[in-house]
């Protein structure tokens, strides 16, 4: 992560919130991720544990945070270890926070170096009737290796097997939806550099380009301004590669009257942006695709629309699939007797919109959050509805990150350009 200072108060927010949740004579331990091997001896650039980074802002390999709201001794009721740092680490990977750094960025007064854990750790359990155990608990993502977490929890439970164990993910699922303050304001700064890098995009895309030359351009403008670069691996798809929903080779040229769709994000402090914008190659729509892109565009306004404290994903991304089926009629892509002979089973409108409406959005680009998690103030997450039509090698996604609020939503990246008119003036701007 680039180096952007974040309030030691937002930890100490987060840390009291679980704290409060926790039954009475508890104990919550999390863990920092693994680094994860590239090649050889090179490893992927480290991301720390989203749950992990949300209680005590630590960016650092091998770091344990032990919540114990209830421990007699006060110094003990948060504990924080991390790596002891020595000369020939810092040689060869950099600086490594002492304990007297991680107490000034997370708030924590006791922190103590992980070649005293055990000991530490054995005294702690003593005093504690239920183990929270932070394990990963993802709707449609099962990893094949076990995490860090998952393995030292088959450890622990092995030292300890008369404790009573608990679930920690259903707490921070609850926690990580609602957004501070400081965390929509650190969402924000990611959707501002997402904007100025597609404003840099609508000014130097032309036909002929790759479409890696057009991610070139993004994660330019997302290191220049302090962000770590993508949130997630981005989709540059020209022409019919649109129409491949995670399409992620980028190695296609920008042909003269194609589309381009573009579903990239910054991440920022570790927050995401995720945003996408389908824009024409040459700068200026054909009749047909501003047909398509007016369908799209008045969707996502729809959409939007609905988007506000009571609503749920699963009841947004149900009426929008009902008004995508006359939109589609409208473009001829079927008939309206078709529409009206539909099965249940197998809606027509699946074959041109497959995919859902919303999702969370946080410290991770699909954040913590189920369908059918009812919207409150604070809570952010993603509009993105799309047309694909393969025949056309056409397809359009138009997407925005959404923050409810009490008196409906507020669009974070209403500053990027939609409209057409717009984009097609930004682009032919000289």
């Amino acid at each position: 992560m680039k180096a952007v200072i974040i309030p030691a108060s937002l930890f100490e927010k987060n840390r009291s919130k679980v704290s409060h949740s926790l039954k009475d004579h508890s104990l919550a331990i999390f863990h920092s991720s693994d680094e994860m091997n590239r090649s050889g001896d090179q490893y992927y650039p480290y991301r720390q544990d989203s749950d992990l980074f949300y209680l005590c802002g630590i960016e650092q390999e091998r770091t344990v945070l032990i919540l114990a709201p209830d421990h007699p001794d006060e110094s003990l009721r948060e504990l924080l270890f991390i790596r002891r740092p020595n000369q020939k680490v810092e040689t060869w990977e950099g600086h490594k926070f002492t304990a007297e750094e991680a107490q000034v960025v997370s708030g924590i007064r006791t922190v103590r170096y992980d070649d005293e854990m055990d000991a530490s750790m054995a005294a702690l359990f003593m005093f504690t009737a239920n183990i929270y155990l932070n394990l990963p608990e993802l709707p449609k993502f099962i990893p094949e290796l076990p995490n860090r977490n998952l393995r030292l929890a088959r450890e622990i439970q092995k030292k300890f097997p008369a404790h009573n164990y608990e679930r920690l993910a259903p707490i921070m699922r609850e926690l990580r939806t609602h957004k501070s303050e400081e965390e929509i304001a650190l969402i924000r700064n990611a959707c501002d550099i997402t904007r100025d890098a597609f404003l840099r995009v609508l000014k130097n895309v032309r036909p002929g380009m790759a479409e890696y030359e057009v991610e070139a351009e993004i994660i330019y403008e997302f290191v220049r301004q302090g962000a770590r670069g993508h949130a997630y691996q981005p989709i540059i798809a020209s022409g019919i590669n649109a129409c491949v929903l995670h399409y992620s080779a980028n190695n296609k040229v920008c042909a003269d009257g194609e589309l381009l769709l573009m579903d990239f994000g910054a991440e920022y402090a570790n927050y995401a942006a995720d945003c996408s914008r389908t824009i024409p190659v040459n700068g200026k729509f054909t009749p047909r695709q501003k047909d398509l892109y007016k369908a799209v565009l008045d969707v996502f306004r729809f959409a939007t629309a609905l988007m506000k404290p009571g609503s749920s994903i699963n009841k947004v991304h149900h009426e929008v699939c009902r008004r995508f089926g006359h939109e589609h009629v409208k473009l001829g892509l079927y008939s309206a007797e078709d529409l009206q002979n539909q099965s249940q089973e197998h809606p027509l409108y699946q074959q041109y919109y497959m995919h859902g409406t919303s999702h969370f959005l946080g410290l991770d680009v699909h954040d913590v959050g189920g369908k059918d998690t009812e919207f409150r103030p604070g809570m952010v997450l993603t509009c993105e509805p799309g047309i694909y039509v393969p025949a056309e090698q056409t397809g359009i996604r138009l997407e925005s990150n959404i923050l409810i609020t009490r008196d409906g939503n507020v669009d974070l990246m209403k500053d990027i350009p939609l409209e057409m008119e717009d984009i097609e003036k930004l682009m032919n701007y000289q």
